[in-house]
């Protein structure tokens, strides 16, 4: 983190508009004050920018080969955002680029494939404030290297409730003797990443996933919903097993949150689930490399483990 840090210090120099020399790149950087962040405390694009360069030694892990969906919010995140994917005509050409040979006319044709500090800059200075990379990676966008569980909240669903189904696949995923590791949202729920071997399909891990999840539900019926649509849920929460599947993403780990105190999705230990203080908003841009300063990320060590499923 030290390259980053030191290099995100010129970030400071620059006035509203300029260059910035970062890893070997000069990366146009644009608009550095303006608000995106209502805050408090207020944060700035400048303050984006500086976050995803010095976070980059742990966020890049999760990003490198993969395209990747930005959600922008060009006019701060107190305004709508929406979805970006295509790679536009004005980015610069040392850009990893993935071409999607199988897209449609009407769809993404070529994705950012964000591999290095000056990618994640580039992003940053373009509103990219929220990334989901692909579960897959390139070359083969259609063999999945994670198996996702999604602990989406319901309406009347509270933190402790989440944090309490968690601990359920905590305790299913041990008696399986699968590795996996839990991560907070940055807005209200909770998310499983488990790392698979090579070979899977999407099939494969969405259905292993749906296995797990309904046997889950089945302990806490009253905390779960099997809805799909949220206003047939009747205010419970969905255990999601459908994110296993091609282009359908979650937040990247360290990744921003677009909300106005700036929160960050950032990985947790299974024992962190015990800890009164958790909330799925926890960190934020200003106290997340604190965190991984000390603690560093548990879930780094799962990031391309050849982890087989047991049948179920």
């Amino acid at each position: 983190m030290k390259v980053a840090e030191e290099t995100a210090g010129s970030l400071d120099e620059l006035g509203r508009t300029g260059w910035w020399a970062v890893g070997g790149r000069r990366v146009r950087v644009t608009n550095l004050d303006k608000v995106l962040f209502p805050g408090p405390p207020a944060l700035t694009k400048r303050d984006v920018i500086r976050y995803y360069a010095e976070v980059a030694p742990y966020l890049l892990p999760y990003l490198t080969g993969r395209p990747v969906n930005a959600h922008r919010y060009p006019d701060g995140v107190g305004s709508p955002g929406f979805w970006h994917k295509e790679v536009p005509e004005h980015a610069p050409e040392w850009l990893t680029r993935w071409h999607n040979t199988e897209a449609d006319e009407d769809e993404t044709q070529c994705y950012a494939v964000l591999d290095s500090v000056p990618a994640l800059v580039w992003m940053a200075n373009f509103a990219g404030v929220e990334l989901h990379p692909w579960t897959s990676r390139l070359p083969d966008v259609h063999a999945p290297t994670w198996a996702l569980v999604d602990i989406d909240p319901g309406d009347t669903t509270t933190f402790a409730d989440i944090v309490e189904l968690a601990r359920l696949f905590r305790t299913a995923l041990a008696h399986l003797g699968v590795a996996g590791m839990p991560k907070v949202t940055g807005k209200r729920g909770v998310q499983i990443w488990i790392p698979v071997r090579d070979g899977y399909t999407f099939d494969d891990t969405r259905s292993w996933v749906e296995k797990v999840s309904r046997v889950v539900g089945r302990v806490r019926p009253e905390l779960v919903s099997w809805e799909w649509y949220r206003d047939r849920r009747g205010g419970l929460a969905r255990l999601d097993y459908t994110q296993n599947a091609i282009n359908k993403t979650l937040v990247a780990p360290f990744s921003i949150r677009p909300l106005p105190h700036a929160p960050v999705s950032v990985p947790v230990r299974w024992a962190e689930l015990d800890d009164p203080r958790l909330r799925p908003d926890r960190w934020t841009v200003g106290t997340v490399l604190d965190r991984l300063r000390e603690k560093g990320d548990p879930l780094a060590p799962l990031i391309g483990r050849q982890q087989e499923l047991p049948p179920l």
